[in-house]
């Protein structure tokens, strides 16, 4: 195993000596830094004070690092060494109601990560395929009816729309559909939650703790509305598990296998622990994925020789189906994988990681003060020359052909995140963007829209699109 990072070695200079911007008092930096896009203020920061640079956020002292060999380093230090960023955690249970995986630390975190794994290994994700088959071709149904009948398609929502029925469906064993339900306040509560999760941390203070403004009181309520879903949920599973014991030997659900771990002597899990892993679930489900999906069809839509050859492959492998059903195809689809690596190295759903330091440390060689917030762009080292060939371009064919597992590109970027706290999400993330974007490519081609040029990367918590300009065609 790798030596932390932590007192691994003497630290040769102190937080005060490293470059950065000049800050204010009080504000810090925050006054520098766009509210849209919070990761091109870091990112842009490298370019003058190097890969290794302070930042005052607000009076919070904060160490920004693009060091691609440090990061990685410093993943394997959480959750002991290193924490999740306080004030981020703060922000998410207050979200969420209560705390769950995303959140927690220490043994908490040990104990939580346990149940969430055994949930989302790929046996588990294989044996879901049908579900996710079924929820893919409802899609591609109400894609197709809208494109036939020239209306128009909010892409960008039916994808939340579809990752968030994907979580719950796995999670909780339920069909929410908010796909063909807009109407459905589920979906609405938890986009409008992350968007004032991602206000909050632009925030230069915490000012919702002394007093509410509406959208704070329209906050509390959604929490409210999503918390009262949960625990109907949770009620039912325990309702299954009481009428079929048999489901506590072999429960066929995140949340069911959690009650059955709650329950066990010295499980160290409780009520509220069930509740917060059900809601990071379901609000981790809806945002990461999607962004995703919505980014492969902007790149598509500004490289047609990639989706034509995308296209191509998904027509070989599925023949007359319009969407993969069997979880072997998949395998086959090498061509698209590699346009979804491609699209998660130029637009990772995180490009930014945040810690804190519990107390005074060294980090690369830096004495930095306890509470620290460290900044990682992760996505900068995928973007690194020294790293890729012309990094700057969509070229999914730098994915194939790659026998030395040293030099498999994969082993260069962090779009899941990395050490301990990687996230256990991953198999069903790529599960599912394998399934969408055979879907489309099998059934539609991509229309460019004005404005597809000018599309910017908007960060709230996850880095979107911040329009889709792309009309679809039934192929």
């Amino acid at each position: 195993m790798d030596q932390p990072i932590a007192g691994a070695l003497p630290a040769t200079r102190s937080y005060r000596d490293l470059p950065g911007p000049r800050p204010l008092p009080l504000i810090g930096n925050l006054h520098q830094v766009d509210k849209v896009a919070f990761h091109r203020s870091l990112e842009d920061g490298v370019a003058a004070w190097g890969p290794m640079y302070r930042f005052a956020f607000g009076r919070t002292p904060a160490l920004v690092i693009a060091d691609a060999a440090l990061m990685p380093a410093l993943m394997r230090d959480r959750p002991d060494a290193l924490r999740r960023s306080s004030r981020l955690s703060r922000m998410l249970d207050g979200a969420n109601g209560s705390s769950g995986l995303f959140t927690a630390e220490g043994e908490a975190w040990r104990a939580q990560r346990k149940l969430v794994t055994r949930a989302l290994t790929p046996e588990v994700i294989r044996k879901f395929q049908p579900t996710l088959h079924t929820l893919v071709l409802r899609l591609e149904r109400r894609w197709r009816r809208a494109a036939e009948q020239g209306a128009e398609i909010d892409l960008a929502r039916d994808l939340k729309a579809l990752t968030l029925d994907v979580t719950v469906a796995l999670a909780m064993g339920e069909d929410v559909n908010t796909l063909e339900h807009p109407e459905n306040p589920l979906q609405r509560d938890i986009h409008f939650l992350f968007e004032r999760v991602g206000a909050r941390l632009r925030s230069m203070v915490d000012y919702w703790t002394v007093f509410k403004l509406p959208v704070d009181r329209a906050a509390d309520a959604a929490t409210a509305r999503v918390r009262a879903k949960m625990l109907a949920l949770i009620a039912h599973a325990r309702a299954e598990l009481q009428a079929d014991p048999a489901l506590r030997v072999r429960p066929v659900n995140l949340l069911q296998a959690m009650l059955v771990a709650r329950d066990a002597p010295d499980s160290g899990v409780d009520d509220e622990a069930v509740l917060g892993n059900a809601l990071t679930m379901v609000f981790a489900g809806e945002d990461t994925t999607s962004s995703t999906l919505a980014w492969l069809l902007v790149l598509l839509a500004q490289h047609p020789e990639v989706a034509q050859a995308l296209a191509a492959e998904c027509d070989a492998v599925l023949g007359d189906a319009p969407a993969v059903s069997d979880a072997a195809l998949l395998e086959q689809l090498h061509y698209t994988e590699a346009v979804i690596h491609e699209t998660l190295r130029l637009k990772p759903a995180a490009p930014v990681q945040a810690v804190e330091t519990p107390v005074e440390r060294e980090v690369g060689g830096v004495r930095v003060p306890a509470g620290t917030r460290v900044f990682m762009l992760t996505r900068l080292a995928a973007l690194d020359p020294a790293r890729f060939d012309a990094p700057l371009d969509f070229r999914p064919e730098r994915w194939a052909g790659h026998t030395d597992p040293a030099s498999e590109p994969n082993r260069k970027m962090l779009p899941f995140g990395g050490g301990p706290r990687f996230c256990p999400g991953r198999y069903l993330a790529l599960v599912e963007a394998k399934l969408v974007a055979s879907m489309i490519a099998r059934n539609f081609r991509l229309e460019p829209l004005p404005g597809l040029d000018a599309v910017r990367e908007v960060f709230t918590f996850t880095m979107n699109p911040s329009a889709v300009p792309v009309r679809l065609r039934p192929r």
